[in-house]
């Protein structure tokens, strides 16, 4: 799934279908970074999508994919969420949950059905997800002095960090989000300069 620290992600949602015997199969994609994100995201669908039978789903969480969950909501065991994490793996993908929507038609499909619709309406939706490649990093929050500033941007522009939420008020503190292969050289500098950092 991954090399070094870069892996592989979707950049926005994505969507597809799949249909059989009048039941549809609405497959969501979302790029997701924490479960809380999951946990939004799949709340937020069950109101949007209120009147369907099933909303099951898998996500893989981080570098390694080493978090992850597959949930069939209510269908026979192993015929929705192993079968959506199956083609998140099969496309080599991490940060990303899937959720798929079943509108019930009346007519049963039996497991090996169930397994096939949920497949191919995920399926679907990775094929329409644009691909990228992501970096494993941290976030760390740092605290400095303004007589700091110069060293502490050296350490950004050298390696390449990207910021957020900078705030320089009575006290300067700034977001940064180091790749796991700079991290240590980072820490090693870092510390020497500031006067806090807490790892987000």
């Amino acid at each position: 799934m991954c090399t070094n620290d870069t892996y592989m992600s979707i950049s926005a949602p994505a969507e597809g279908l799949f249909k059989d015997n009048g039941s549809r199969f609405i497959a969501l994609a979302y790029p997701v970074e924490t479960e809380e994100e999951v946990k939004g995201i799949v709340a937020g669908l069950k109101k949007e999508y209120h009147d369907a039978r099933h909303h099951c789903y898998a996500y893989r969480l981080g570098l390694d994919g080493g978090r992850w969950r597959a949930n069939d909501d209510g269908e026979p065991s192993g015929s929705a969420g192993r079968p959506i994490l199956g083609q998140i793996d099969s496309a080599g993908l991490s940060d990303i949950l899937v959720v798929v929507v079943r509108y019930f038609g009346g007519i049963k499909l039996g497991i090996p059905g169930l397994i096939r619709a949920y497949r191919t309406s995920t399926a679907d939706a990775i094929a329409n997800a644009k691909q990228v490649q992501k970096i494993a990093g941290v976030w760390y929050r740092i605290g400095f002095d303004y007589s700091q500033m110069q060293q502490v941007m050296k350490v950004v522009k050298d390696l390449d960090l990207p910021q957020r939420a900078q705030d320089f008020g009575t006290g300067c503190s700034m977001e940064l989000r180091v790749r796991r292969s700079l991290e240590e050289d980072f820490l090693e500098r870092i510390e020497k300069i500031v006067t806090f950092k807490v790892t987000l």
